[in-house]
């Protein structure tokens, strides 16, 4: 088994949830005692947040590439950055490190493609369905990305920053996900992206069943035990 390092603490919350799931997906795949092998840096999600909303991202991608530097250092063999917005550093961390960096919109790609979606509604940060860094990566491999309107973008933006980071989970704002997640999809998006890691605190398993929808956090633990379990060359 390979070594993962999570890049988390944005939130905690849902940092936490990377934590139980790559575990249970590891003790369920290998039986017995087994448990995943990982290491985590936590960052202060109060500092990102400001250089968020500030724009600052070359300051928010030194942070996270120190941190993906020193859990190299540690021994992990691959990478996660367990949220999505923070993929628009990627390229920051990508290059501080000489280990793999498992990419969640790529991920998250395959997955849509697999179930035969080629189109699909983006939900998330303002930052994640405003800007194109990961809107454009989905579109390289061949999909349709669309985003909600920017009054709804408000909308989500207060529910994950105002409540959803900070463990609440609110029977309105719930109501009014599944609303725009019903508008993407009346509008033609074939799926819904679920592209916040908090995301997966908010819809139950029975809501909204007749629309198909990608929870992106679930999306990247099962990667992430598939790649620590795959054999290398030579390894039986």
């Amino acid at each position: 088994m390979k070594t993962i390092g999570l890049i988390g603490g944005m939130s905690w919350e849902s940092t936490a949830h990377y934590y139980q799931r790559i575990n249970a997906l590891v003790a369920a795949r290998m039986g017995g005692l087994h448990s995943a092998r990982l290491l985590m840096w936590s960052v202060d999600f109060a500092g990102i947040a400001r250089l968020q909303h500030a724009g600052d991202w070359d300051a928010a991608g030194r942070v996270l590439a120190d941190a993906a530097h020193r859990l190299e250092h540690a021994g992990a063999e691959g990478l996660l950055i367990c949220a999505n917005t923070m993929h628009r550093v990627a390229p920051a961390v990508e290059a501080a490190v000489r280990i793999p960096v498992l990419h969640l919109a790529d991920i998250t790609a395959h997955a849509l493609l697999a179930d035969g979606h080629r189109s699909a509604a983006l939900l998330g940060t303002s930052f994640t369905m405003a800007q194109t860094f990961y809107r454009e990566r989905l579109e390289r491999h061949g999909l349709s990305i669309s985003v909600p309107k920017p009054e709804e973008q408000d909308v989500l933006h207060h529910i994950i920053f105002d409540e959803l980071v900070k463990g609440r989970v609110e029977a309105a704002s719930r109501e009014r996900f599944m609303q725009i997640m019903r508008g993407m999809h009346a509008a033609g998006a074939q799926a819904v992206i679920l592209g916040c890691t908090e995301f997966d605190m908010l819809l139950r398993a029975g809501d909204v069943p007749d629309i198909p929808r990608v929870d992106t956090t679930e999306l990247h633990c099962q990667a992430a035990v598939d790649w620590m379990l795959a054999k290398g060359p030579g390894e039986k």
